[in-house]
């Protein structure tokens, strides 16, 4: 059951952005800032960057050499379309079942990777979306409007209850242009499994990094460095 458990968790916590943002900046600076000055660019340069095309994403996605020793990447599973049901949170109810199953999540440009670590249960799963910046944080802001009211709810899927509990964290701010963190507590059939997840846009790209909390910490700033990185 746990397998199945932590299976299910990685495989929705891609939409469940359920994140703490920063504290606003009122000081007029434009949201792109950090990136313009990383790149040299003007900010409005940084904002209209070109997607990146899905295999570019694939090609900045962490991988073994980058992770260490202990880390195995696991095959990616084809998508399944289980009826889901949302229980607690009217809100994200609204937005459909998908919601919870990381359906609205649909960029047209996206990579994903997930690795086991040590042999154990412990996973990491890192996303890379490309889009316009806008659209990239429309996406994810209409999910975290939906969701902030939420702080317990249950997801059935495929027949399945999954309690889910939701703490918000502080978000790295000097990372990107815009941070997102929280910390999950997914329980079913007695058991819990507890998933950090971090969501990081630097212009025209989003990363999320989910999964073990120390790992996620261990390895989000060496993430958002490769992702980021001149082609």
């Amino acid at each position: 059951m746990r397998v199945r458990v932590a299976t299910t968790v990685l495989g929705i916590t891609a939409a469940l952005l359920v994140v703490s943002a920063c504290s606003t900046d009122t000081s007029g600076t434009k949201p792109d800032t950090a990136a313009s000055a990383r790149s040299g660019k003007p900010a409005d340069a940084a904002q209209q960057a070109a997607p990146l095309t899905s295999a570019a994403l694939e090609a900045r996605l962490l991988d073994e050499s980058d992770l260490g020793s202990g880390y195995l990447r696991k095959p990616e599973r084809p998508t399944q379309h289980n009826d889901v049901t949302v229980i607690g949170c009217p809100a994200l109810s609204e937005l459909g079942g998908d919601a919870a199953t990381g359906g609205t999540l649909t960029f047209p440009h996206r990579a994903k990777a997930t690795f086991t670590y040590g042999g154990s249960s412990s996973e990491l799963s890192e996303e890379l979306y490309s889009d316009g910046s806008n659209k990239l944080s429309d996406g994810i802001g209409q999910i975290f409007d939906a969701m902030t009211g939420c702080p317990t709810y249950q997801v059935v899927a495929g027949g399945t209850p999954i309690g889910i509990a939701s703490q918000k964290l502080p978000a790295p701010c000097d990372l990107g242009d815009e941070q997102w963190s929280q910390l999950l507590t997914f329980s079913a059939g007695g058991r819990s499994t507890v998933v950090k997840q971090t969501a990081i846009r630097e212009g025209s790209l989003l990363l999320i990094v989910s999964g073990s909390p120390a790992l996620v910490d261990r390895h989000l700033d060496k993430a958002l460095t490769k992702a980021t990185a001149a082609s």
